[in-house]
């Protein structure tokens, strides 16, 4: 193999053996032919051919969530390429690891606006980490194997690669070689400056809480988050990217904290005087206004990437660096018994908030959200791998769908990217093994905008099961419309639907509907029965909302509840 003359096709096909790679998603298209040419000689890994390249993105995004490895998503020049913006933007947001690779119109059309041609590093290069521009065969082995090693590296995110055609077809000898970049050390050093200072806070508070958001599953860290947690009698609050990173079916979780949080979550966030916040960015749709975010609390804030410390919420203490090792610093200095008896007033008044969120379940028979995420979690045990879309589904998922590993929730959560969720459950689908279900939560408005990919799911016998929530409108925006826009309602409610049976059966899914709540359980019991993609069409009530909510521009102290409402 090394040492060997070979076409940079082949090459960049022997980078991505090297490093492994199981699974790849995309569509071919002329500019990247030369290496679906010689993918189809050699059949090195899985090729999943989707119906669009936002889907490749989305579902290599899927994979790399679930497996912790780098998704891979390919697309031909031009359009194929910028379909994927949307994926890698996504991925970007929400710190997933990802290579796309792109293809190029050949070297010597460059900049005379040849077919298909775009400047597709320069389209994303606010949304990738990094991108590598391949001019010449010698190029290849350097810019696959450095676009894995960035893209899995320190803080994970999305990497491109552009392929010009001809350097694809270009003859070179395939040297492995030590890949090294100048400047880039994703491993640094931990910033334990406030250690000290860190342990006397925790040690003094009365009424602590933890917010756990997306770099405790990134760094791998909820072993040592529940060993903190239980020891220090602290409660856990988690970020909707943070979902899976404590149980949360545990005595000490408060479940989501945000727009839509729970009570328990958002009150003792309001009411603490320590946060802990962890692998966290203090978004604006998880704390509302920074200026007015628990003014009365003192917080310390544990990132890998420096450069969120102080962005949006200046912390009393800070410390820097892989959440695991600041975990494991943090326990080590806790070594001795420690006695918390004086939250146990505390405690007790957070057990009480948590009994306040609302499952009231009587709605004259019809189906709603809470009927549908109960019984998933009823029939599953809780060991569900739910992917959801954006939007009311979300938040309902989010609520309502109570996670206790990590990897096992999948949302679009940083760029809120409606069609992610069904894609992004074929990846993962791939990754966590073709014997079980994924289930996908979707509005009929995000179902929509990426349905094409039943056909894909039929294809390839991937058991995806989607629960659909299906009002006849853009709930989210509609909610918004009659809360705050005087039941304006531009452009939410659909004059018509499809047949979503019928659609299902003709992308090669079995599908069916349900209208009243008496048939739910049994719906998705039959659907986990019944063998590949399925589509479970719930009819719920149009006006249903998700509360709580904060109230927009607002506090987690402004909070919009169903008693609230029927006050008005």
């Amino acid at each position: 193999m090394n040492g060997r003359k070979m076409t940079g096709a082949e090459a960049v096909l022997r980078c991505l053996e090297l490093e492994g790679v199981e699974v790849a998603f995309g569509i071919p298209g002329g500019a990247i032919m030369p290496f679906y040419d010689e993918l189809y000689k050699h059949k090195s890994f899985k090729h999943i051919l989707v119906r669009h390249e936002q889907s490749a993105a989305h579902a290599a995004d899927g994979y790399a969530r679930v497996s912790g490895k780098v998704g891979v998503c390919i697309a031909t020049s031009g359009p194929g390429s910028t379909n994927l913006v949307t994926g890698i933007a996504t991925a970007y947001m929400d710190s997933v690891p990802l290579v796309a690779i792109v293809g190029q119109v050949a070297t010597t059309f460059m900049g005379k606006d040849a077919f298909q041609e775009v400047d597709i590093v320069g389209i994303t290069l606010p949304i990738v980490k990094h991108s590598f521009k391949v001019r010449k065969f010698e190029d290849i082995y350097r810019a696959v194997r450095g676009a894995f090693y960035i893209a899995k590296t320190g803080r994970p995110g999305p990497v491109l690669i552009e392929l010009p055609s001809d350097v694809q077809r270009q003859e070179g000898i395939f040297e492995e070689k030590e890949v090294y970049f100048k400047g880039y050390n994703p491993d640094g050093s931990l910033d334990l400056d406030g250690l000290t200072q860190a342990v006397k806070l925790i040690f003094e508070s009365e009424r602590p809480v933890i917010i756990a958001g997306g770099g405790v599953i990134l760094s791998n860290a909820y072993e040592e988050l529940l060993s903190l947690a239980e020891k220090l009698e602290i409660p856990v609050a988690t970020t909707l990217m943070g979902k899976g990173a404590f149980p949360e079916d545990h005595r000490l979780s408060l479940g989501m904290v945000g727009m839509h949080g729970t009570p328990a979550g958002n009150k003792a966030v309001c009411d603490a005087d320590l946060i802990i916040a962890v692998g966290v960015r203090f978004s604006d749709r998880t704390i509302g206004r920074p200026d007015k975010f628990s003014n009365s609390a003192k917080i310390i804030h544990i990132d890998y990437d420096s450069s969120e410390i102080g962005k949006n919420i200046n912390p009393h203490v800070y410390l820097a660096g892989d959440a695991k090792a600041i975990l494991e610093r943090l326990l080590e200095s806790f070594d001795g018994k420690f006695d918390s008896s004086k939250r146990k007033d505390w405690l007790e008044k957070v057990e009480e908030w948590k009994k306040e969120l609302n499952l009231n379940l009587e709605y004259a028979g019809q189906v709603r959200p809470q009927h549908v995420l109960r019984a998933l979690m009823e029939v599953t045990k809780g060991d569900a791998l739910v992917t959801t879309e954006v939007g009311q589904n979300q938040m309902w998922a989010a609520l309502y769908c109570k996670v206790n590993k990590p990897r096992r929730f999948l949302t679009s959560g940083g760029l809120g990217t409606m069609g992610y969720g069904l894609p992004a459950a074929m990846g993962a689908s791939v990754a966590y093994g073709l014997d079980k279900p994924v289930f996908c939560i979707a509005g009929d408005g995000s179902f929509m905008m990426s349905v094409q990919e039943l056909d894909t799911c039929a294809r390839y016998n991937l058991p995806v099961k989607v629960l659909l929530l299906n009002n006849r409108a853009l709930g989210m925006v509609r909610q918004w419309q009659e809360l705050f826009f005087g039941k304006r309602y531009s452009e939410t409610i659909y004059s018509r639907e499809p047949d979503y049976d019928v659609l299902a059966k003709s992308l090669g899914a079995q599908g069916w509907t349900v209208s009243e709540a008496s048939e739910v359980k049994s719906a998705i019991e039959r659907a986990i029965e019944t063998p590949g993609p399925v589509v479970i069409n719930f009819l719920i009530p149009q006006e249903e909302k998700v509360l709580p909510m904060m109230v927009p521009g607002g506090t987690l102290k402004d909070i919009i509840t169903e008693e609230s409402l029927e006050r008005r």
